[in-house]
């Protein structure tokens, strides 16, 4: 089995991941779970081996039991966050993300059948970009909002909010 690209340094971590910007209706399709107040884009760790396209297939597919089709890179974000799961609590995380924008068809019914890393069920959630509720990443609000048609950069720290 393939490991996941998170890799201990010092007294933190390094992530890879990738995520899917799946719209629909004026609402992006994003994941909650009963462990966390936010909702979180799909996707997930690039897998060593294999590729930031060929790991948001794989994600896609395992939490929305749909293979969808990639239609552009959109962001490359750059995150300094706390962690908040029980393995990385407290812990600095330097992450790495490819946010792409994906096709979607019509007829999308997307089945969430996807855990957290520590075992909690996960749920697909249709939001609208003015939820009050808190969205990771948070640039989705305003950049999703206005797309622009080119590869945004994003450079984010969370670690003092």
């Amino acid at each position: 089995m393939a490991q996941d690209i998170t890799v201990p340094v010092g007294d933190g971590y390094i992530n890879v991941r990738v995520g899917a910007i799946i719209e629909k209706d004026g609402k992006v399709l994003m994941v909650g779970n009963d462990d966390v107040d936010y909702y979180y884009s799909v996707g997930g760790r690039v897998q060593f081996g294999e590729s930031a396209e060929e790991a948001l297939r794989r994600e896609v597919r395992e939490e929305t039991g749909c293979a969808l089709e990639i239609d552009r890179l959109g962001f490359v974000h750059e995150d300094f966050f706390l962690g908040d799961s029980p393995a990385k609590c407290g812990k600095t995380v330097y992450e790495i993300c490819f946010y792409y924008y994906m096709k979607t068809p019509a007829d999308f019914e997307p089945v969430c059948r996807s855990f957290t890393e520590d075992g909690t069920g996960e749920r697909l959630v249709w939001v609208p970009l003015d939820t009050p509720k808190r969205l990771y990443p948070g640039f989705f609000r305003t950049e999703l909002a206005h797309p622009a048609p080119y590869i945004r950069h994003i450079l984010t720290d969370e670690r003092h909010d």
